[in-house]
């Protein structure tokens, strides 16, 4: 990776690290839904102008289906799903649960696309799975009130990013980048607009809320994306996945800076045991393995 990929992936990182503390910020006011509307809403019209020709208009008018459920599973859901847990968790400890994306991906891919799993691999998702259960054992409380519907919340965010990854490399890997960016950020925006509005608050939003929402959807999309696609296009997609174990240190460390969140030894052990589990699933880490002697 080049030193400009480098800097690209670390300010891609802190973007998405930031997410976590935009929203955590901005959802009390706003709600899940609406705030993810704004979030896209503003996200699509910046991205759309760079389909403004004959032949990126065709592929995505070609595609429109594919771009629909794009948006609805890869952006629609998980966003309101993370927005809804960050109303009661903290953004460093969402951001870590979220962290097992890649495990869900490599589980759905085996199971439903065909795609060959590891040995080991199992090996790095049972870790991962363990590393999540330090990081919240003591907070799995289903009662009113406790905390366990908002943890499965995380984690269906990251079940769906887990079908997103496979269908998009099933179904639309053939499209170009700003196609897949901005044509599933436009079909998310009008899934969102009705719910959206419907659910708007109905109290003023003030400014503070207001700029972590207009930052969300600036920063932490439209120029997360462009530098998420464009990473792909010059690093490749392995290093370009590395991402995904910044983005919790990112997001720990704006937590602590930003909004004074404690980093406890659970959550500094449940993070280690959780990303390591994680490079061995997807690969980023490969264990040794000692050969036989032969006579």
């Amino acid at each position: 990776m080049s030193p400009a990929d480098t800097l690209r992936l670390m300010l891609l990182s802190s973007l998405w690290g930031l997410s976590f503390i935009f929203m955590r910020v901005a959802v009390p006011e706003f709600g899940p839904v609406p705030l993810i509307l704004v979030r896209m809403g503003i996200g699509a019209l910046l991205l759309v102008p760079l389909l403004l020709s004959l032949h990126y208009l065709k592929l995505v008018w070609a595609n429109k289906g594919g771009l629909f459920v794009l948006g609805v599973i890869n952006h629609v859901l998980p966003f309101s799903l993370l927005a809804l847990a960050t109303t009661r968790l903290e953004a460093g400890f969402t951001s870590l649960i979220n962290a097992t994306t890649p495990i869900f991906t490599a589980l759905l891919g085996a199971l439903f696309f065909a795609t060959p799993v590891r040995r080991e691999q199992y090996l790095g998702l049972a870790l991962a799975f363990f590393g999540v259960y330090v990081l919240s054992a003591d907070r799995l409380d289903f009662a009113l009130g406790g905390d366990g519907w908002f943890i499965l919340a995380v984690l269906g965010a990251t079940f769906c990013y887990g079908v997103a990854s496979n269908y998009a490399r099933m179904h639309l890997a053939h499209l170009p980048v700003r196609v897949l960016a901005a044509g599933s950020s436009a079909m998310s925006a009008l899934v969102l607009l009705v719910p959206g509005l419907l659910l708007w608050p109905a109290e003023p939003i003030s400014g503070l809320a207001w700029a972590n929402g207009l930052a969300l959807a600036v920063l932490s999309t439209t120029l997360a994306f462009l530098l998420y696609f464009g990473l792909i296009a010059s690093a490749g997609a392995t290093a370009t996945s590395t991402v995904t174990f910044l983005v919790p240190v990112s997001a720990l460390l704006w937590g602590y800076l930003l909004l004074d969140e404690r980093l406890s030894l659970q959550v500094l052990a449940g993070m280690a045991i959780t990303l390591a589990g994680t490079a061995v699933a997807t690969g980023l880490l490969r264990l040794r393995r000692r050969g036989l002697a032969k006579d």
